[in-house]
Order: structure tokens, then C-alpha cells, then sequence
């Protein structure tokens, strides 16, 4: 795949940063970060600035542009993606190795001494500003807020912002009615002294409102803003999609009397103004709750006397922790994907060996079975379908230029999802449909032990998800070996596939404790570069766990599958597992077979079933 060359667009953008008509003072450098103005990870078409600009098209990266040079930060999921996406004008940085420097520690080296960094303040959380903002100061430079967005005066076909119709989420899948969550929610903010609460991350706006959208691709959520008072509900929204009957009888917009759970709708483009209006007539003592991930120009329009921030809503925190209808639900779509997933796998034994099968032609087929489930909406990402050295892409997405065929020589790896109203899901399994080499099935083995491990931890209640991280590498690391990914994420309900604020990783030490009712992941990996890549992935919810004691009585936890997809068993050096892993893995395609199997008999899906039995039947050590 040829890299997006970016000659001229640089030349333009380097051109625009000294126009004093699109910046307040001309400056050296230019940061253009991944997200949107509600700090979103996936974001819509419009807003892909990043992309852009460099060709790199991951879902995390920001890009550095200076008078002299052009950097991207990216994390190890991406290094090769990125590497092949860009042309000789970029520099990739690879964060998380020990020689790449920082951002600020990069542009403190490059730049001459009082330098000033722009940045549009509305696409930056306002944390990152807060760090980056002191570190350069401290290095002699400034950074500075560029309202009038660079990227997009050299955007000249910019896609214009989606709007698309809105889907009222039912009490049969939200399990909690807007009300008592506003009720709830007026709760909190009335302990903590907050007279209003500004909402701007849009799955938290979608949770809020039990409301679902299609505005950005595979994210069920829709633009807008809310801002909740004490006796008052702003929506911040397109107007044309609430004159849906369905909408405005949920949201009581032509109810009367007017009441505190009235809903508000205003103008999507209004919210700056209005929030500044709230804010005219606060009293000296009143607060604004906001979140330190909301961007540095929302933040900005409150007055730092009536600030009260948290490096997390209100919401975020509710939001992870699921309610008995949306775990219910979430078990529901698991066994509906893993019907899916066994059609798929069952045709791509009996496909591969003709040589007609490629890695788009897999996916399509992924999503054509998903899409006979009931309540499927769409894919909760694109799918990561890898065929041999493509596997080692950690985020690959096949392309035209790109598609190999799926042979009985190697290793085949997808990562794929999907959007039910009832949940949301994402399983990653790697296969070989011939005969893996010694070499494939150790690292295999490496994985399914770390895999193993987490899934089967049993940890005090309060425990952050990066302790149990080192668990899923350790018989890695004890071979040399490792991968440069988080271990697990969290998943939202029919909302965001990457859900905060838990998750299992080495790289953030900021995640909140993991509680009873969280659902992540459990995807430890492998990848040799053009060789192949492994990982093992399963949504999984915290439960609590019974122990034998119970110190200081806090309790535990451990975490409970409910992705019910077959582990390749071929792919297995059974001499490298101990007895707890085999029992461990014998327990769970037992309980693939009996959960599954009476779905796909329900169904009549025959062939399938038969996969599944041949696939789950009981291993031992000979």
C-alpha cells in the first residue's frame, strides 16, 4: 500500500501557521491530536484531521508539525501501520520504547527558544493541556490555543459533520429509565455542592438519554452535548432529529406541564453560548462539574472559581459498571456472536483449502453471519482479518492493495464485533487450517497460558486493572518474549467497543479500580513481525469470587467469559499447560458446547454445531 503523500499539504499548513488571519501570533509548531471536541477515540470522517495530514489512519496518534519537521506518536499497536501509511516526510515515534522522547521533550530540542506551539483548545483534553502547557514553559516555550482549526482551512473538500436519525434504546435493553438516572445523577451532583454537571463525551450523552445514533461508524452514538441542572435538562442537538414521534414521546418534549425532568433541546452550535450564559449568572459559591477529559476550550468557558472537576464523570464511572438488564444483554449478544463466529469458522475450514478464500472476503462473511442474529446493528469496529505477516499488524484492516488469501500454511487472526441493541461485543481468535509449526504453536501456547491467567486471577476488591497486567505476559517474558498492547479495555453496552474508565494495561496507572459488574477484555498477543501474529481475546465481567478467607474483610474478585467462541486446540503445545490450565480450558469449551450448542441446535444451524463439537471436545496430557 503506497503511503498518502503529503508534500504539499505540509507546505500549505506550514503557510497557514504563520497567517496571523488563522493564528493570533505566527508559530513554530502545530499539534493536531487524534480526537474530536468530545475527546472521542473513534471519530467520524469530518473530524479525522490526523489522518489527514499524515495518512496514518489509527485510532491513536498525534502529529507534531514544525517549520522544519513533521513527527507522529503512536503506540506499538501501530508501528508498522503507521510506518507504511506515511511518506519520507514523517518521522514516526514509537512511544513506549525507551529512546523515543516525549512530545514536549521533542519539540523543547527542535525548537529555538521561545517558540510558540499552537493547538485547536476544543480537540485537546484539558489534563494533556495542563502537562504539555507546564513542561514547555518550563522549557522556554508557550503553548498556544488556535480556535480556527489549521487542518481544516487546508481541508478544502472536509466531509461536513453527520446527522443522522436517533434510536430510542427501550427499557428492555437500558434496563434504567432516563428519569432514574437524571434522579440518580442530581444525587451525586447535590454531594458534591455542583449546581450543574456539563456532559460532552457523546457515549455518555447516548448512556444518559437512552438514546443510540450512527454518526460515527461503528459507534452507536450521535453529536451532542448536555448540560443537567438541579432542576433543569439541556440537550445540545441537530433539531431535525427530534421531530421523530418515537424521540419526542421519549424525551416528554410535548408533554405538559413542564416539569424537572423536562428535556430541553437546543441547537448543537449553541452550546458555547448557552454554557457561557449559565455561567454569567452563577453565584459566588455555585459549581459546574466537569470532567479533566473534556477539552481545554470547553473548560476554558467556565470561570475557574465555579470549576469543579474529577478525572472522570460522573457518568463514565456509572456507565461501566452495568446494570442486571445490560449484563443480561451482554451474555444475550455474546451468544448470538458466538453462533456467528462458529458459521464463520465452520465455512472457512471447508473454504481455505480451495484457495479462494481472502482476508475481505472472511470478513464479509463475519459480517453477513452476524447479521442474521436478531437485534444486529452494525459492527462494533472494522474487522482485523490477517492472513500470515499481515497478522502482525496489530490494528490491520484488509484493503484492495492490501488483501492476501487465507492459505493451510498459515496463521490466520481475526478481531471482529458487533452492535446489538442488546450489547455490544469483540472476540479475537487465531486459527490455522493446515498444520502450525512447532514454532506457531509454542508462542500460541505462551499466549493461552497469559490468557489464562487473567481470566482465572482472583484479586482483592479496589484492585486497578495494570496490576493484573504483568499476569498475562509473565510465561511470555519468561521466554523473552512480549507485545505492545494493553491487555484488556473496557466495553460499553451497546455503546463504544473502548470503554473507560477501567481497563488491564501497563500503560496507565490512572485507570479506576476494577468493580463487581465491569466488563473488559482479556487479549494478550504475540506478533513476529512478517511472520505472523497471535492473540486470544474474550469479554469478560468482574464478579466476585469466594476465598477461602477474607482479609480485612474487603472481599474479591475474579472475572466470568461470556464470549463462548471455541480456542483452537491444534494450535496447542498440551505439554506446555499444567493441569489448572487444562481443567481451566476443558471447563470452558464445556461451557461453549452447552450454552452454544443448545443456540445453534435452537437455530438449526447444523453444520455449525458440528464444528463447534468437533472443536470443544475434552484435551489431556498423554
Amino acid at each position: 500500500m503506497a503511503p498518502k503523500l503529503t508534500s504539499d499539504l505540509l507546505r500549505q499548513l506550514r503557510q497557514v501557521m504563520k497567517n496571523t488571519k488563522y493564528v493570533p501570533e505566527p508559530i513554530q509548531a502545530y499539534i493536531v491530536p487524534s480526537g474530536d471536541a468530545h475527546q472521542s477515540e473513534s471519530v467520524a470522517e469530518c473530524d479525522c484531521r490526523r489522518a489527514f495530514i499524515s495518512g496514518f489512519n489509527g485510532s491513536a496518534g498525534t502529529a507534531i508539525i514544525t517549520e522544519q519537521h513533521a513527527a507522529m506518536w503512536t503506540d506499538g499497536r501501530y508501528f508498522l501501520a503507521a510506518a507504511q501509511q506515511m511518506d519520507e516526510n514523517w518521522t514516526l515515534m514509537k512511544m513506549g520504547l525507551k529512546d523515543t522522547p516525549t512530545q514536549q521533550d521533542w519539540l523543547i530540542k527542535v525548537l529555538p527558544e521561545g517558540s510558540k506551539i499552537g493547538v485547536d483548545p476544543y480537540i485537546i483534553p484539558a489534563d494533556e493541556w495542563k502537562r504539555m502547557s507546564k513542561a514547555l514553559r518550563s522549557g522556554g516555550h508557550s503553548l498556544i490555543a488556535v480556535k480556527q482549526n489549521l487542518i481544516d482551512v487546508v481541508w478544502t473538500d472536509r466531509p461536513p459533520r453527520t446527522s443522522n436519525s436517533l434510536m430510542v434504546l427501550g427499557l428492555k435493553y437500558a434496563g434504567i429509565t432516563l428519569q432514574e438516572k437524571i434522579t440518580a445523577l442530581r444525587g451525586k451532583m447535590s454531594e458534591k455542592h455542583a449546581s450543574w454537571l456539563v456532559v460532552s463525551a457523546l457515549d455518555e450523552v447516548a448512556w444518559l438519554f437512552n438514546l443510540r445514533g450512527s454518526d460515527v461508524e461503528c459507534n452507536p452514538v450521535f453529536f451532542a452535548y448536555a448540560v443537567i441542572g438541579i432542576n433543569s435538562i439541556r440537550l445540545f442537538v441537530s433539531g431535525d432529529r427530534v421531530l421523530d414521534p418515537a424521540v419526542r414521546e421519549h424525551l416528554g418534549l410535548d408533554s405538559s406541564p413542564t416539569s424537572d425532568f423536562t428535556v430541553q433541546i437546543l441547537p448543537y452550535e449553541s452550546f458555547e453560548t448557552e454554557l457561557e450564559t449559565i455561567c454569567s449568572s452563577l453565584n459566588p459559591k455555585e459549581k459546574v462539574w466537569l470532567s479533566d477529559k473534556d477539552s481545554y476550550g470547553l473548560t476554558e468557558l467556565i470561570p475557574e472559581v465555579h470549576r469543579y472537576s474529577t478525572p472522570y464523570s460522573p457518568i463514565c464511572l456509572t456507565k461501566a459498571v452495568k446494570n442486571a438488564t445490560e449484563l443480561e444483554g451482554m451474555k444475550r449478544a455474546h451468544i448470538k456472536d458466538a453462533v456467528a463466529l462458529c458459521e464463520l469458522f465452520a465455512w472457512l475450514e471447508k473454504e481455505v483449502p480451495k484457495g479462494i478464500v481472502t482476508e475481505i472476503s472472511a470478513a464479509d462473511k463475519a459480517l453477513e453471519f452476524r447479521s442474521q442474529q436478531e437485534d444486529f446493528v452494525d459492527l462494533s469496529f472494522p474487522t482485523i482479518s490477517s492472513s500470515g505477516p499481515n497478522g502482525a499488524i496489530i490494528h490491520y484492516c484488509p484493503s484492495v492493495e492490501t488483501n492476501r488469501a487465507l492459505t493451510v500454511n498459515e496463521v490466520y487472526l481475526i478481531d471482529s464485533g458487533a452492535q446489538f441493541k442488546d450489547g455490544t461485543t469483540d472476540v479475537t481468535r487465531t486459527m490455522h487450517f493446515g498444520t502450525p509449526s512447532e514454532y506457531e504453536k509454542e508462542c500460541f501456547t505462551y499466549v493461552l497460558k497469559g490468557h489464562i491467567a487473567v481470566s482465572s486471577a482472583v484479586f482483592p476488591n479496589g484492585t486497578k486493572g495494570h496490576l493484573l497486567d504483568s499476569f498475562a505476559r509473565s510465561a511470555l517474558w519468561n521466554q523473552g518474549l512480549d507485545y505492545l498492547h494493553g491487555t484488556g479495555h473496557g466495553v460499553g453496552s451497546f455503546l463504544n467497543v473502548h470503554e473507560g474508565p477501567c481497563g488491564i494495561s501497563y500503560k496507565t496507572f490512572a485507570d479506576e479500580p476494577l468493580e463487581s459488574n465491569m466488563v473488559v477484555t482479556d487479549e494478550p498477543g504475540y506478533y513476529e513481525d512478517g511472520a505472523f501474529g497471535i492473540r486470544i481475546e474474550n469479554v469478560v465481567i468482574v464478579v466476585s469470587a469466594k476465598t477461602k478467607y477474607n482479609f480485612k474483610n474487603r472481599g474479591s474478585l475474579t472475572f466470568e467469559p461470556i464470549t463462548l467462541v471455541p480456542i483452537q486446540t491444534k494450535m496447542i503445545n498440551l505439554d506446555m499447560l499444567t493441569q489448572q490450565e487444562l481443567d481451566w480450558l476443558n471447563n470452558y469449551h464445556k461451557k461453549c458446547r452447552d450454552v452454544i450448542g443448545a443456540e445453534l441446535e435452537h437455530q438449526g444451524r447444523q453444520e455449525a454445531l458440528q464444528w463447534l463439537l468437533n472443536e470443544t471436545q475434552t484435551v489431556t496430557v498423554s
